[in-house]
């Protein structure tokens, strides 16, 4: 049998939201095989797909850029090891010019950017000198930019989710859909880009959930198209119930508000990214010994 690990166990449960001793089972069961432990989990739980903010853990900024015209914009993730450094006006500073470096001069990726300039200054020479002077380390994870002949709108929930979304329609309109984005967080614009192996993986869970619940087949059935449909709205923007007027899906909101649509971005600092725990082990430990009493 596999080894199953305390760090194994807390991110199962970060994912699924549940037990410890629920998760460690299921972990044991699957062989260690995180992602069939989950499906396990969700197929007996009823717990929900993991999110993409389920495991936000590591601290740092979204610096955030947008050009005077609104048509051009950038977004990038700037980690480091302490909230404490996350709120230092150098370590902001510096994101924030790296956001309008990736704006002006599109790097294909975060090694590209790292050899262009920043206020007069190589990227990396800066990051160096940063970390020598605040005393932690500091990475560029990722960016994300957006140019457009309509025009853009920006937004940021404090420093640690940031938003582009281009649009053509009213500023209010432009306003809602970023405020609804950083809310909801929707992993895809519309169920047509959702990847068909993403469906197919949730259409099994359904179905082995149906299966289990001992229904007839005509009526295990629907419950599987039912929560196909239920999912896809969850996980695409156009499908989810609007965050100012959940009776209204936000397509039928644009719909009425004359709004396309044309893409969009967001960044949420830490995601995926597990943070050191301080003595999980620990706590598995007095976990299982309360279990066993």
């Amino acid at each position: 049998m596999a080894e199953i690990s305390a760090a194994m166990v807390k991110e199962l449960r970060e994912t699924t939201g549940l037990g410890m001793m629920e998760c460690k089972r299921a972990l044991e069961e699957a062989g260690g095989d995180l992602r069939q432990a989950e499906d396990l989990l969700r197929i007996r739980s009823g717990a929900k797909a993991s999110k993409a903010a389920a495991r936000i853990a590591a601290e740092g900024v979204i610096g955030a850029y947008l050009a005077a015209d609104s048509r051009l914009g950038a977004l990038i993730e700037v980690n480091c090891e302490t909230d404490f450094v996350a709120k230092n006006e150098d370590f902001l500073a510096f994101a924030r010019g790296l956001a309008e470096v990736v704006a002006q001069d599109n790097p294909a990726d975060v090694a590209a950017l790292a050899k262009l300039a920043v206020g007069g200054e190589n990227v990396e020479a800066k990051r160096q000198a940063l970390v020598q002077k605040i005393g932690e380390n500091i990475a560029l994870r990722r960016f994300a930019r957006l140019q457009t002949t309509a025009r853009l709108v920006q937004y940021r929930h404090g420093v640690k989710i940031g938003v582009l979304v281009d649009y053509e329609g009213d500023d209010e309109t432009g306003k809602d859909l970023a405020h609804h984005i950083a809310f909801a967080k929707p992993r895809y614009l519309s169920r047509a880009e959702v990847p068909a192996e993403v469906v197919a993986r949730e259409r099994d869970i359904l179905a082995a959930r149906a299966k289990e619940s001992g229904k007839p087949a005509e009526i295990a059935a629907k419950m599987v198209e039912g929560g196909i449909n239920k999912f896809l709205a969850e996980i695409t923007l156009l499908g989810q119930p609007f965050v100012k007027d959940d009776k209204q899906t936000v397509e039928k909101m644009l719909a009425a508000r004359h709004t396309k649509l044309r893409g969009y971005r967001f960044l949420v600092v830490g995601e995926g990214i597990e943070k050191k725990s301080t003595d999980f082990a620990a706590e598995v430990k007095a976990q299982a010994g309360m279990a066993a009493r």
